[in-house]
């Protein structure tokens, strides 16, 4: 506005127009309100599905020490022998739903194994970065009698990440607490795929 007006000085008037223009400036920016900018907070769950026929060493570990959880502590359920799938005590026995919890117990060391970062996920570099403290272990399918009926899930749910932006089926993040430099803050691109969504999500301003 007043480089406007020092273009279309005139010595007659200039000064005085210029006064005018720096009053209405200041005005203005008096009356202006400025707009934070919510910040965009999710959090992603992945639910990994582990049953006979996963072939990755780490899954096969896990499946085959939860199987074995699973014959052991479905005894203490089952005493009369009457069941022998996992369908059956969680209608039938009071309390079995306990069994996703003890039968969890066999594959801690498998997860720590992983060292906190998502499995299977990585960024469109091929960087594994997502990082998780909590994940919930369940079984869906079980049979004493029949191995193969086995199925467990292990979902993961990662640490807080703001979403800068959607850039067709991918997401442009970094994790909250994440590293700056002079080129700006550290970003990750990652894909939307099967069995990862959007776990929670909220705004905060900044």
């Amino acid at each position: 506005m007043c480089l406007h007006t020092l273009l279309m000085y005139q010595p007659d008037k200039g000064s005085i127009s210029i006064i005018i223009q720096r009053k209405t400036l200041k005005h203005a920016l008096a009356s202006y309100t400025f707009i934070k900018m919510p910040k965009k907070i999710i959090r992603l769950c992945y639910r990994k599905i582990i049953d006979a026929s996963s072939q990755q060493a780490w899954d096969k570990y896990v499946f085959e020490s939860s199987y074995a959880e699973f014959l052991l502590q479905a005894q203490f359920y089952n005493q009369e022998k009457k069941y022998t799938s996992f369908s059956e005590l969680l209608l039938y026995v009071p309390n079995a739903e306990k069994l996703h919890f003890l039968v969890s117990a066999a594959i801690v060391g498998y997860v720590q194994q992983l060292g906190d970062r998502f499995p299977d996920i990585p960024d469109n570099l091929g960087k594994y970065f997502l990082s998780f403290k909590n994940y919930r272990f369940e079984i869906i399918n079980s049979d004493s009698k029949k191995k193969a009926s086995h199925q467990v899930a292990i979902s993961f749910f990662s640490d807080p990440l703001t979403w800068h932006d959607t850039i067709n089926n991918y997401l442009l993040v970094s994790p909250v607490d994440g590293e700056k430099t002079g080129d700006g803050i550290l970003t990750y691109l990652l894909q939307l795929q099967p069995f990862l969504s959007i776990y929670s999500f909220k705004e905060e301003t900044v």
